[in-house]
């Protein structure tokens, strides 16, 4: 297995997911029933739709707050998207850093939202004052790129621009639906279980 190109997801492998830390925090502001509208895999009806990009964070901001029966300000948003954030483990930073040393090709391929992005791409995202963009060469993000997995398009596009090959790439996400759609495209793929440490599977697999 010759890879020279990786693809990493972001919830559940390069940082820790909270689920239950994001229903919370959605109930906390109103939404009752936030178990029934948040998923830990793909985002479905509003939340969807801001995740695949048909609707902008103003536009997700005035409709939960529909949902909810009163107005929702930005940082509440904000705030409860966090929720989903549990920790960012020091040993994937390392990987990913020794990674890049040794002349891998790294990307993020995730769905995901502007509000998650706001901080990743913050220097808060490491705990060590680095945003996300220091750790990879270039960021596909479903909410920019249109489009969310498993839909083979983000991982042509993701092909595309990291100029790659399926036979050469690697793509590790801990949704199954993900891995079995790169898969299907001849991509190789590592599927941790969620929040698994994935560091020591990855180094065997690559003969680190």
């Amino acid at each position: 297995m010759m890879i020279k190109n990786i693809a990493f997801d972001l919830g559940g492998v390069v940082l820790s997911l909270d689920y239950d830390g994001a229903v919370r925090r959605f109930e906390a502001i109103g939404l009752k029933n936030a178990r029934k509208h948040l998923d830990a895999y793909q985002q479905q009806g509003i939340f969807g739709q801001l995740e695949d990009g048909s609707i902008t964070a103003a536009q997700f901001q005035a409709e939960l707050g529909k949902l909810i029966g009163h107005d929702v300000s930005y940082q509440a948003c904000y705030d409860a998207w966090h929720g989903y954030v549990g920790s960012v483990p020091r040993r994937n930073l390392d990987m990913l850093r020794l990674l890049r040393e040794r002349g891998y090709q790294l990307c993020l391929l995730s769905n995901t939202n502007p509000y998650m992005m706001q901080w990743a791409m913050s220097s808060d995202f490491d705990g060590d004052g680095h945003p996300i963009g220091d750790y990879f060469d270039r960021l596909y993000l479903s909410y920019e790129c249109r489009v969310m997995k498993p839909d083979e398009r983000i991982f042509r596009m993701m092909l595309e621009g990291q100029r790659a090959s399926a036979d050469n790439t690697l793509f590790i996400d801990d949704g199954r639906k993900n891995v079995e759609a790169a898969s299907r495209l001849g991509i190789h793929t590592l599927c941790p279980l969620n929040n698994e440490d994935w560091t020591g599977m990855l180094a065997e697999a690559l003969k680190l």
